[in-house]
């Protein structure tokens, strides 16, 4: 598909979560259950707020598409993208999927997720200019943290995880998050 008949068939299936590999795989997602919905949208509402008090960049959630450098149209979790960048996107490519990899993506594992494939698509972003990326894991309570140029570290069962120095002063607590 085109990136016109992909946006397209994004469009008309809007209750499936569709993302496209760099090689042009199309990947259809399950919809989530109830409790990683509830995460999803706790976790984005922490982000959010702190987003909108610090004004310095604009938070996404999981609907939106990212065109990423690579080509693969990703959809994570989580995103923030500093407002400069966000700023310089015409109007079209802020209406469609934005041409950028956001600066900060998390990522939350479902029951339905391959932990190998999530761990894969961190390090996508990374890859293509990410400054910062969280993985957590709710089955095993855990947390990666992904940053250029270093392997991703495991945080094992954390209170919290700072988004510093990228988000400055966001920090997510982790464990009420989970609780």
């Amino acid at each position: 598909m085109t990136d016109e008949e992909f946006f397209a068939f994004c469009q008309l299936n809007r209750k499936l979560r569709i993302e496209r590999t760099a090689d042009g795989e199309v990947v259809i997602m399950p919809p989530s259950g109830g409790e990683f919905g509830r995460l999803n949208l706790e976790a984005g509402a922490y982000l959010f707020n702190w987003a909108k008090a610090d004004g310095t960049g604009v938070p996404f959630d999981s609907s939106t598409g990212f065109v990423l450098p690579n080509g693969a149209e990703r959809s994570p979790d989580l995103a923030w993208v500093r407002r400069a960048r966000w700023e310089a996107l015409t109007q079209d490519e802020r209406e469609r999927f934005p041409p950028l990899c956001p600066d900060f993506v998390g990522e939350i594992r479902s029951r339905s997720d391959r932990l190998a494939t999530l761990q894969e698509k961190m390090q996508e972003y990374i890859d293509n200019g990410a400054e910062l990326g969280w993985l957590i894991d709710p089955i095993e309570r855990k947390v990666y943290v992904y940053r250029p140029g270093t392997p991703g570290v495991c945080l094992d069962d954390p209170d919290t995880v700072s988004g510093d120095p990228v988000l400055p002063g966001f920090t997510l607590h982790v464990r009420e998050l989970l609780s």
